[in-house]
């Protein structure tokens, strides 16, 4: 196990924000390949696998009243899909990581969850508004983007977007 000090993780997390500024220097929206996860400086969970998959990445904070809301149905969601290939990460943006971990453990949440700390991947994605989530086919590319959560509204939606996307075939290596 490797222990970072405070200066080489401020140092990881800028390089990580440059890396990502890089590749994405306006907003993050339809059509545009979303940022590697991995290469974001998170903290926390295990990113779980994302090649392949159709990738739902969840921007939140604790002091996010939809936030918490959109939670029990990303849960939901992850239960009824994920056999099918769908993978849910939702990016905490707290700056605190006690307020990130009362949440997750509030919640309990059946999908990874991930500190930005930093603010790397939140920035470089500039993200407009807490939640926003991102709907990433199997290319990597983000074709459908959802600023806020709005109930039943937002959960239809979702599910008529992955199951479209859970359809398309799986591109060729």
């Amino acid at each position: 196990m490797v222990t970072l000090t405070r200066n080489s993780r401020a140092l990881g997390a800028a390089a990580a924000l440059a890396a990502i500024a890089a590749t994405s220097p306006a907003q993050v929206a339809p059509g545009n390949s979303f940022p590697s996860l991995s290469a974001a400086g998170l903290d926390g969970g295990v990113l779980p696998f994302t090649a392949g998959k159709v990738v739902l990445v969840d921007f939140w904070a604790s002091w996010c009243a939809p936030c918490k809301a959109s939670f029990p149905v990303y849960s939901r969601i992850q239960s009824d899909y994920a056999d099918r290939g769908l993978v849910i990460v939702a990016v905490g943006v707290d700056d605190g990581l006690a307020a990130f971990n009362a949440f997750v453990a509030k919640l309990k949440p059946s999908f990874v969850t991930v500190h930005d700390a930093n603010h790397a991947l939140v920035s470089g994605v500039q993200v407009p508004t807490m939640p926003t989530s991102y709907l990433v086919d199997r290319t990597g590319k983000v074709r459908f983007m959802h600023p806020g959560f709005h109930g039943d509204q937002t959960e239809r939606e979702l599910r008529r977007e992955i199951e479209m996307l859970l359809a398309e075939k799986t591109p060729a290596p």
